[in-house]
């Protein structure tokens, strides 16, 4: 890839993370890179080619990302490692809050199978929950929806992450908890 290329791509995923499609407009983005729409359209032809290349970039990021958290240990380190990806967890979020649109659709489908893989052997740990894999993994689907329908550029921080991950141990607690008998 072309360093012009990169520029264009670097900005716009900043831009759609942050704001959605919504935030992708060629004038706007020309402004910001520092380059004429002419250029854009010579190296993207259109919006929507524009658009494939960041999902792209996203499932490649994506890929990235999954590979580190199923290397993390424990809790500080998937912490960290979602710290050092937030603009990729905001794309994310974004293609959650659009995914009415079948390319964001296709786009989430194919990134999560592999997260979840990533994300369950350290998450059965977080949770407590390493006894039982099928609990502990639907708890990361409903969980992962919650995380994203909450997130925001404010939210995600160190002590937001580790409040969420209490709560949910808290929650699996609970449902491990036999049920109170009293008469």
């Amino acid at each position: 890839m072309r360093e012009i290329e990169k520029k264009w791509l670097e900005f716009g995923y900043r831009c759609f993370a942050y704001e959605g499609p919504n935030g992708l407009k060629v004038e706007r983005l020309s402004k910001e890179v520092g380059k004429n729409k002419s250029s854009f359209y010579h190296l993207f032809a259109d919006l929507e080619i524009f658009t494939e290349r960041l999902l792209e970039l996203h499932l490649s990021r994506a890929k990235a990302i999954s590979k580190k958290e199923s290397t993390a240990k424990n809790e500080q380190e998937l912490i960290s490692i979602i710290l050092a990806h937030k603009t990729d967890l905001l794309f994310n979020r974004q293609l959650r809050i659009h995914r009415n649109q079948p390319k964001y659709k296709e786009c989430l489908d194919h990134i999560m199978p592999f997260s979840v893989r990533g994300l369950l052997p350290v998450w059965k740990n977080i949770i407590s929950l390493s006894e039982n894999g099928g609990l502990a993994q639907m708890v990361l689907h409903l969980s992962l929806e919650n995380f994203y329908l909450q997130i925001t550029d404010e939210t995600l921080n160190e002590l937001w992450l580790s409040e969420y991950f209490a709560n949910i141990r808290q929650m699996v607690l609970l449902f491990k908890q036999p049920k109170n008998r009293s008469k």
